[in-house]
């Protein structure tokens, strides 16, 4: 359907309804960090799968420290040694009445044994005041009796680390739409699962249209200026979990522009371009762009609209290609391609991760401004703003050019001025998307 004047809303809808969520993948965990779980994982393996110490010391009956002080310790026979990683004490051995066996964190509580006892509340078997740490088993001086003195009781279960006290078999380790990060990765490992079922983080390919567009570190000469919008576009798809090419400058040739973007598909899950989209004689995306079309797919090729929005009027969203892939043709000027980014193209690499909330949080905030904020009628207004949340507050940075990146650096907010509303006041209660 073709109009004159599209709504931000409108735009929107028109792509996420495009969008397809990746096909899922099997993938290794360490491949599979910033992915989405598509399967519930469900815990096979209890964690900690046994009873295990959480401190360096001795595993005791609790009869036997009970009442123990430093001025009458209680007396027991060390019978062996628990490390960490090993089976235990023979099968033979038991800690019975007036025993105890020398464990180490994260090891085997021993049979008998009903607690552990710190070796910080001993004398670790020297017969001389209280430890400060575990003596290794080839380090215990000659004089030592085979007896520990323990100057202090424990409660039953003290220092134990019970079998499944974090997760048991059959429960929900983690449930399909959980984001794959560290914590997750860790959780996976330890319940022993080698690897998952995600969808793939998306492939995005940046590219950004201009003759005059310099790479930085280069010499600028008359005309030019650095080509900044690529950088920052694909260190925002990054961020919002995809794999990002960035593609140096393309010159503004429509034909050179077609062809690097033929040759960039075969990694693409989804091409952003920015640049060459308003009504110029040298906007050369609309003019390599506008005949490309999907033959076999409805409504395929890329229509290029205006928006009720300021900044980002125009805007192009279409698929290319034999696979369809989705293209985003977005404004030029560094602030409207940002503000673009984040409205649209962030939703649709969300959508594809198969996330079901694609959207930055939102909330509302009172203006902290010394004068109004003025806003054009019948369009959506996006400025740049830091906001407190102590506070409440919003406070507009910079002015409303679409080319001040400077202030875009020092925002942390946009501050959202719908299309009905042409003045906001200081003190006024207005919607702000948060960037951080």
């Amino acid at each position: 359907m073709s109009r004159t004047i599209w709504s931000v809303d409108e735009h929107l809808d028109d792509i996420l309804a495009s969008v397809r969520p990746l096909e899922p993948i099997e993938l290794q965990l360490p491949d599979a960090q910033g992915c989405v779980l598509v399967e519930d994982v469900v815990v096979e393996v209890a964690l900690p799968p046994f009873d295990n110490s959480s401190m360096d010391g001795y595993a005791v009956r609790i009869a036997d420290v009970e009442g123990a002080s430093e001025e009458f310790p209680a007396v027991l026979t060390v019978i062996g040694d628990v490390a960490a990683g090993s089976a235990g004490l023979a099968d033979d051995q038991v800690v019975g009445p007036g025993q105890a066996a020398r464990i180490m964190t994260g090891a085997p509580l021993p049979a008998g044994a009903e607690a552990v006892v710190p070796v910080e509340w001993t004398d670790g078997g020297t017969g001389e005041g209280p430890a400060a740490a575990m003596r290794a088993h080839s380090d215990a001086p000659e004089d030592a009796t085979g007896e520990v003195r323990v100057h202090r009781p424990v409660v039953g279960g003290a220092h134990v680390r019970e079998r499944g006290s974090d997760v048991k078999p059959g429960d929900l380790a983690l449930a399909a739409g959980s984001v794959v990060g560290p914590p997750q990765i860790g959780l996976l490992a330890a319940i022993g699962c080698a690897t998952v079922v995600v969808r793939p983080r998306p492939r995005v390919v940046v590219l950004s249209t201009g003759s005059e567009l310099v790479q930085p570190g280069e010499q600028l000469t008359g005309g030019q200026i650095y080509d900044s919008n690529s950088f920052a576009l694909t260190a925002a798809a990054r961020d919002a979990g995809a794999i990002a090419y960035r593609v140096g400058a393309v010159a503004d040739d429509a034909e050179t522009l077609r062809a690097t973007i033929e040759d960039q598909l075969i990694r693409a899950d989804i091409v952003v371009t920015t640049g060459g989209v308003s009504v110029g004689a040298y906007d050369v995306v609309k003019e390599a762009l506008s005949s490309v079309g999907d033959e076999d797919e409805p409504g395929g090729g890329v229509e290029f609209r205006k928006l009720a929005m300021q900044p980002g009027k125009p805007q192009g969203f279409g698929s290319i290609g034999p696979d369809h892939t989705p293209l985003l043709a977005l404004p030029g000027n560094p602030v409207s391609s940002y503000v673009s980014f984040e409205l649209f193209v962030r939703p649709a690499i969300r959508a594809l991760m198969g996330l079901t909330d694609v959207h930055r949080p939102t909330a509302r905030a009172r203006l902290s401004a010394e004068k109004a904020l003025t806003s054009p009628d019948g369009r959506r207004q996006f400025l740049r703003g830091r906001y407190d949340a102590e506070a409440g507050t919003v406070t507009p940075v910079g002015g409303s050019g679409s080319h001040l990146i400077a202030a875009l650096a020092q925002a942390d907010a946009l501050i959202v001025v719908d299309e009905d509303v042409t003045s906001v006041e200081p003190g006024t209660e207005t919607d702000v998307v948060l960037l951080g």
